[in-house]
């Protein structure tokens, strides 16, 4: 029996080779994996021994020879090829041990340049695993340190590698293989800044965690992370305190963290089921969370509250007031942490860097039986190089026109239909996700009025995540006091709301850009 091993990653891999050489398994190798080896007493043959070639172009040619390959895709079941080996004086490989070159962690470097990273493109590597998944019959192929004991243990119980087993290292293989190269094409499209859409499309992710179950107890569900850099993003957060995280947590507080993107001074987001429930504001982080809280003191139970600035010891006493599922954090004060933990199934989350977001060649995409969409992500809040459009008598104060912002940047991240309502840099009603507007505007209106008074709306801006198809949704602003609006504008009916806020004296500002989230 003959193995063949050319691994970056030598995690036990010369525990692994004597085990093999116990065995009486004869062991060739390439490189630094034949000096490893070599240097730990085990008895390996050079590549070169095998090819009666050098190695050669700097290490680039090594196993690309028909002494390796013919050796691994022999199938030993036909008489004809077993025969054109004998006759070739070339012996079987029945073992392949190979992980590649590490092109992820060389892209991952600071710094890298493009020339280092195609350094580390592995050409023969490749061709070994896929040559020795093809004739999985007859070859077992390893690719993860994390097989080893239980290819072992077979060779010790049977003297074989059963075929179940094989079929599951070549299935591990292929994959393996895929990963590399569609990681390979991720970072050549990224070199060429290329934004387009390709002809085929290919992702490739890595596991984070393994949930207990998915959005329900009965669906199977994983954690993946992109493969690059996801500084301030929810997969690389560090999680100090509590149980582990669910699908329906992970997803949620996605939904809160991109809200919270939007704002450069102190802010804090609630959410529940994806959907912002409180959005504040203000001077420092306490002043924020209190008005998130006072804005919907109801929904906030349960759910999502992540923070753009440290969260002190004076918060976390109010936080611990009510129950929330996770806070995420770029940092907590020692007095904060000790209060918060004093709470056994609250999540803390710590985000470093929690304001930076995805790159610009980051896709959205979503899941339809048969097949995905997939588009940019909708990174813009407002048309580039455009002014905001005031298309009323009425003109916006500079505070009600700071106040329409933030209204803007949570409708954005409310699914639609949405209309949200904001005053002094706390949401006060928030309707998403109805059937049609004025639904959702009623929604929005009978919160603020039913957690802070029937007064609360009186002077408050209103956003709409989409125009205004009738000025159904100005009449009802106007009879709750709202004083500006916010929406994309683009109707046939523009002018019948338009109209309408004349008549009211409300103004109306145009963004000339929506936001659907569907």
């Amino acid at each position: 029996m003959r193995a063949l091993i050319s691994v970056s990653d030598k995690k036990g891999i010369v525990e692994f080779a004597g085990e093999l050489e116990n065995l009486g398994v004869e062991i060739i190798s390439t490189g630094g994996t034949h000096k490893t080896l070599k240097e730990a007493g085990i008895k390996v043959k050079g590549i070169s021994e095998i090819t009666k070639f050098p190695e050669c172009l700097d290490g680039r040619v090594k196993t690309l020879h028909p002494n390796i390959h013919a050796g691994i895709l022999a199938r030993r079941d036909k008489p004809d090829h077993m025969k054109e080996l004998s006759d070739l004086n070339i012996q079987t490989t029945d073992l392949v041990v190979v992980n590649l070159y590490p092109f992820k962690e060389t892209i991952l470097k600071e710094g890298v340049t493009r020339e280092e990273a195609i350094e580390n493109i592995d050409i023969g590597g490749p061709t070994m695993l896929r040559a020795a998944a093809k004739n999985y019959r007859d070859v077992a192929v390893i690719v993860d340190p994390e097989d080893y004991e239980r290819v072992i243990g077979e060779l010790r119980e049977k003297k074989e590698v059963s075929l179940d087993t094989k079929f599951y290292l070549c299935s591990k293989a292929f994959s393996h293989t895929a990963h590399y190269d569609a990681l390979i094409s991720s970072y050549m499209k990224r070199e060429r800044e290329d934004t387009c859409l390709p002809h085929t499309f290919t992702m490739t992710f890595e596991k984070v965690q393994e949930m207990r179950y998915g959005e329900n107890p009965h669906q199977k569900a994983a954690f993946y992370k992109e493969i690059g850099n996801t500084k301030g993003l929810l997969t690389s957060a560090i999680q100090l305190h509590g149980k582990e995280l669910s699908f329906n947590n992970i997803n949620d507080t996605n939904g809160a963290l991109e809200l919270l993107k939007e704002f450069q001074e102190p802010c804090v987001v609630a959410c529940k089921h994806a959907n912002p429930c409180g959005v504040g504001s203000g001077e420092n982080i306490y002043d924020a969370y209190m008005k998130a809280y006072s804005a919907d003191p109801v929904s906030i139970f349960g759910g999502i509250v992540v923070f753009n600035r440290e969260v002190d010891e004076k918060t976390a006493e109010e936080i611990n007031k009510i129950f929330v599922e996770i806070i995420a954090a770029p940092s907590y004060s020692q007095e904060a942490l000790r209060v918060l933990k004093s709470k056994k199934n609250i999540r803390l989350l710590q985000i470093d860097k929690i304001l930076q977001r995805q790159d610009e060649y980051a896709y959205d995409i979503k899941k339809v039986a048969g097949g995905i969409l997939v588009q940019e992500i909708d990174s813009k809040l407002l048309p580039e190089g455009e002014d905001l459009k005031t298309v009323t008598l009425e003109k916006p104060s500079e505070k009600e026109m700071k106040d329409l912002i933030m209204a803007w940047k949570i409708v954005k991240h409310t699914k639609s239909n949405a209309i949200t309502i904001v005053k002094d840099g706390r949401s006060l009603g928030i309707g998403p996700g109805q059937v049609n507007r004025i639904w959702a505007c009623r929604q929005a209106i009978e919160h603020a009025h039913e957690f802070l008074g029937k007064d609360s709306t009186k002077g408050a801006v209103l956003a709409s995540d989409a125009f205004f198809p009738f000025p159904d949704c100005v009449e009802e602003a106007a009879k709750a006091g709202i004083r500006a609006i916010i929406q994309p504008g683009g109707s046939l009916k523009d002018d019948e709301s338009i109209e309408a806020c004349n008549k009211h004296k409300i103004s109306m500002v145009f963004t000339g850009m929506r936001h659907f989230k569907h």
